[in-house]
């Protein structure tokens, strides 16, 4: 089957953008884009034209954690049950997809699980990297501190098929054995201490350099590249020493920890979304006093190691930290976050496109640009949004959108 997308403006992802443009789908798989003037003849396709094509977005860090709308508190993940948490997800992936976003990279929840059944097409569902259950010392930001450490485990490894807890090398590598037992695409670890979590502070580096050592060594024997939850610098650094593919969120990245992440690949993944939704929200929602305490106190900070990078030219991959009903759909909202910090609009599109399948190390697939031989994952919105990057925010904009050739929305 042969698709012909003929549009007004062509956003290719990396690259200047193309007035009257026109991209070729055969199969699961593009064959041309560029200016309809140069394009192939093709007969019996289909033709569609649309006002901008660009390819879909990548959301590099959202956990499926099948928490309900306004929930703010993950200590509600004690009483969820698995059902209800991989039905809910199932729906907020569909909303994913409406509002453009072709591959999730899910840093802990139920996306290891998930996988098969949106690979063989029972859940409607962009392509999916999950990472299963969060690595984290014990004490640390993964841990729930309001159970023991053993009823802890027993909770992720309950609704998310592994558990977490790991301390010391070996431990460590068992852990990262059990995500991969799972079917795991990244390994997901927390190298700082969080906000969402009771006693333990951002700033603080947590695992050892061992033990960080063990973990990457462990995923990297088999393809899988590690993404490191950091706020704190002495986290980022002893992460980029360890050999992490990312970093999220990065709140007290400075000068110093932004030539270590360009030297060595490093990439950002800032997560400004999730900083000024709960900034705006979390009060509001229930959020508990000392997470509520711990976002005021970073989200200025965060902000500034967010151009910190952007200055230093650090690579960064748009991720939202979203993780339930009712934050899912505006996965897009992140593109606008970037440029309202310092990215250029072709540059915000870029970390949410052609930066996105990096976050995957070795198994990154050919995703993320309009190109010949790329995936065909493409969507087409009503405007141009380089002009307004809220077209970009969820739904209503988004036209057509096209996974592996198929047309899924329009």
């Amino acid at each position: 089957m042969t698709t012909r997308i003929a549009a007004q403006l062509l956003i290719p992802g990396s690259g200047a953008p193309v007035e009257d443009g026109l991209v070729v789908i055969e199969g699961a798989a593009i064959t041309y884009a560029g200016p309809a003037a140069e394009a192939p003849e093709t007969s019996g396709a289909d033709e569609v034209s649309v006002a901008t094509v660009m390819p879909g977005l990548w959301d590099c860090h959202a956990h499926l954690m099948g928490l309900a709308a306004g929930v703010v508190n993950l200590e509600a993940l004690i009483t969820q049950t698995p059902q209800m948490g991989a039905v809910r997800s199932a729906r907020d992936l569909g909303d994913a997809l409406d509002a453009g976003v072709t591959s999730i990279r899910e840093v802990g929840g139920y996306g290891a699980l998930l996988a098969p059944a949106v690979e063989e097409g029972t859940v409607r569902s962009p392509h999916l990297y999950g990472a299963g259950s969060v690595l984290s010392q014990t004490g640390g930001h993964g841990d729930m501190h309001g159970l023991s450490p053993a009823d802890a485990d027993r909770m992720w490894e309950r609704l998310f098929g592994a558990p977490s807890l790991a301390d010391g090398p070996d431990d460590c590598r068992r852990i990262v054995r059990r995500q991969l037992r799972l079917g795991a695409r990244v390994i997901k670890v927390c190298a700082s201490g969080g906000v969402m979590s009771q006693v333990d502070h951002p700033i603080h580096q947590q695992f050892s350099a061992d033990e960080l050592a063990a973990i990457v060594d462990e995923a990297a024997r088999a393809d899988r590249a590690v993404a490191a939850h950091c706020h704190g610098k002495p986290g980022i650094m002893a992460a980029v020493e360890a050999g992490v593919r990312t970093i999220e969120h990065g709140s007290y990245l400075d000068e110093e920890a932004a030539v270590a992440m360009r030297e060595s690949g490093t990439i950002l993944v800032p997560t400004r979304w999730i900083v000024d939704h709960l900034m705006s929200v979390g009060r509001k929602q229930g959020m508990p006093e000392y997470a509520a305490q711990k976002i005021e106190a970073i989200a200025d900070r965060h902000r500034q190691a967010v151009e910190t990078a952007i200055t230093h030219d650090v690579t960064i991959a748009a991720g939202t930290d979203i993780w339930g009903a009712g934050m899912w759909g505006r996965n897009g909202e992140e593109v606008a976050l970037l440029a309202e910090i310092g990215l250029a609009p072709l540059d915000a599109i870029a970390a949410a496109t052609s930066n996105g399948p990096a976050t995957l190390g070795a198994q990154a697939p050919q995703s993320g640009r309009l190109d010949a031989g790329y995936d065909a994952d493409v969507i087409a919105l009503d405007g141009d949004p380089l002009t307004d990057l809220s077209l970009l925010s969820g739904p209503d904009h988004v036209t057509h959108v096209w996974k592996d050739g198929l047309i899924v929305k329009g």
